[in-house]
């Protein structure tokens, strides 16, 4: 049996989908379900089991789960303006490192998310303690983890792998709101008012500059099936592209790509979009201001140094397959 925390998230539910293509059903979801509307990303996979993640918490503390051949542990507070920091530390960080314990003792391998949240506002992008200073609560919760995680490492009886996601998108990220990604939010805009709106120009960057290492879905499910199907090796990883991209090109990928047909495939460039009022810019949030990633990028050395060999998508073939699957299901 694997167990895949999150399971009715964006990332969750999408590696259980990668899961099920690779021939695994035995499948224990958990997560909460008090945000009811988020079975529907459940009903699109195939899983053994579902409990919700306070009972699974009290089984892992009681011994009771046997049985277990992997844990994909994706369940977290992803809100990174969550300021309540006792209730991030104990859903982020108490947890995961109840379950990395519980694995440990019972040699099981333990996948777990970490975020690029830990390098706050960068400039670099290397899994290197000295590269790490969070904004926020939320960044350090999954800091912290990795320093225990590291600490470990000479002594571990199973593979441990965290993976520090970067800006990832793709389909089942509708229940997020406010934290769903970028495309999500342009492609949601663009669909109800014909424009995209973007933040303007702060912290050097001009209106729509700024840039941040966009990742495809698929993708993290890929880097996370390596790890699986390799049992490691333990580690720290980057799970990005390695390439930054500006917002301004989400926002051209969008729009071309739904556009595409009455475009007659001819995609509009960025003064094109601008001149055309269907890409605008709002004042920079002055709550965001020194809390905020202005320019991401994954240096994927240590990813490849691990044996990990598969390109990544660019925004504009993501995006495009985003849209793909949102159409096949009507959603757009």
């Amino acid at each position: 049996m694997i167990i895949v925390t999150g399971a009715a998230g964006f990332i969750g539910s999408n590696l259980i989908a990668g899961l099920n293509q690779r021939g695994h059903t035995n499948i224990l979801a958990v997560d909460d379900l008090s945000d009811g509307d988020k079975f529907v990303n459940l009903s699109r996979v195939t899983i053994a089991d579902y409990i919700d993640k306070d009972v699974f918490r009290a089984q892992v503390a009681s011994g009771a789960l046997k049985g277990v051949e992997a844990v994909l542990h994706q369940g977290a507070c992803s809100d990174t303006t969550e300021r309540d920091g006792r209730y991030m530390m104990d859903n982020n960080y108490r947890v995961t490192r109840e379950l990395f314990h519980w694995c440990q003792n019972n040699r099981i391998p333990f996948l777990y998310a970490s975020s690029a949240a830990v390098y706050g506002a960068g400039p670099v992008y290397t899994e290197d303690p000295v590269n790490e200073l969070p904004l926020n609560v939320y960044g350090y919760s999954k800091y912290l983890m990795d320093q225990v995680v590291r600490r470990s490492l000479p002594s571990l009886t199973a593979p441990v792998v965290g993976l520090r996601y970067f800006n990832v998108y793709g389909p089942n990220e509708q229940h997020k709101g406010r934290m769903a990604s970028v495309a999500s939010h342009n492609i949601n805009q663009y669909i109800a008012d014909n424009h995209v709106r973007l933040f303007g120009g702060w912290d050097g960057y001009a209106d729509g500059q700024q840039e941040r290492d966009f990742i495809y879905i698929d993708d993290v499910v890929d880097v996370n099936m390596f790890f699986l199907e390799h049992e490691g090796p333990s580690g720290i990883y980057n799970c990005g592209t390695g390439r930054a991209q500006p917002f301004n090109d989400v926002a051209a990928a969008v729009i071309n790509h739904l556009d595409r047909d009455q475009a007659n495939g001819a995609h509009l460039q960025l003064p094109d979009l601008v001149a055309q009022d269907l890409i605008q810019y709002m004042a920079f949030p002055e709550d965001l201001k020194g809390r905020y990633q202005s320019h991401t990028q994954a240096d994927l050395t240590q990813l490849r140094a691990a044996g990990y060999k598969q390109p990544f998508r660019d925004v504009a073939s993501g995006v495009g397959a985003y849209i793909d699957v949102l159409a096949s299901r009507g959603q757009v």
